[in-house]
């Protein structure tokens, strides 16, 4: 009997074991190969730190994801929270702009920052207009981050809103009777109570910055970050062992950071991006 039950789980499991193997399985053993295939060799995958231009290309990156994930917990945490513990007039209407963005692809995305800071955009037209000159920096880093940043605030917000909402409002109050600033309550009850889910969406949102390509496609003119760099050498220049070794350390990465955050918040990490 007790047979059986196993041979009709494993029945069960297999569909997704199929999936697993297919999708994720092969392709990943197949690119371990294809990486260590180059005149290289297994070598390959260290050009990432050997290789000032791919090195230079990791950091643009790591930086540029860790900026964007600071930033997009602080502006998200405060208009989560916000949102979260007012009702006021509009707000489910604010609510469903501020996560609109969700529906965008990363090319869409793209143009949008060219429209507001590129040579033809609302910023550049402004500043022209009060100095003399404009100001363009849609196809820079810093025209990337602001794309990263407007699909990154509506993911963290939902998540912030709704952990918000299981905090235990009587350990604030308790805490402001016992003499407490508004500071120290947010210090001290606030934040440690929201801490698994802004590591949570902290960690999601730095794998998502970490392999987002749409938008970096769309505005890249002098941005040197991995996925542009990955696409430039198996598109450029047909180097796919090059192409596969940057693409798995790019993984690794990622998937070391939310490891890293999975330990830290628990179960609450996604276990992938």
């Amino acid at each position: 009997m007790r047979t059986r039950e196993n041979l009709f789980l494993a029945l069960l499991a297999l569909p997704a074991m199929v999936v697993f193997a297919a999708f994720w399985l092969l392709p990943m053993a197949r690119l371990v190969s294809v990486g260590a295939s180059g005149p290289r060799g297994p070598a390959a995958y260290l050009a990432i730190v050997t290789d000032a231009n791919y090195f230079a290309s990791l950091v643009s990156t790591v930086t540029l994801s860790i900026g964007v994930t600071f930033s997009t917990l602080v502006v998200a945490g405060i208009a989560g929270m916000f949102l979260q513990r007012n009702d006021f007039p509009g707000r489910a209407v604010l609510v469903s702009l501020l996560t609109f963005p969700l529906a965008f692809p990363g090319v869409v995305i793209g143009f949008m920052v060219i429209m507001l800071a590129g040579r033809q955009g609302l910023i550049g037209s402004v500043t022209d207009a009060l100095f003399g000159s404009k100001l363009v920096f849609a196809y820079s880093i810093a025209g990337l981050f602001a794309g990263y940043l407007y699909f990154s605030i509506p993911r963290v917000i939902l998540t912030v809103m709704a952990a918000v909402e299981k905090l235990d409002r009587a350990l604030e109050e308790a805490a402001r009777s016992l003499g407490a600033t508004p500071w120290q309550v947010l210090r001290d009850v606030v934040l440690p109570g929201l801490r698994p889910a802004l590591i949570s969406a902290g960690a999601i949102c730095f794998a998502t910055s970490m392999g987002a390509f749409g938008t970096a496609f769309t505005l890249a003119t002098n941005i040197n970050v991995l996925p542009i760099t990955i696409y430039t050498e198996f598109t450029n220049y047909a180097n796919f062992s090059i192409a596969a070794a940057l693409s798995l350390v790019l993984g690794v990465i990622t998937w070391a950071a939310l490891a890293v955050a999975r330990t830290l918040a628990g179960s609450t990490v996604a276990a992938a991006a």
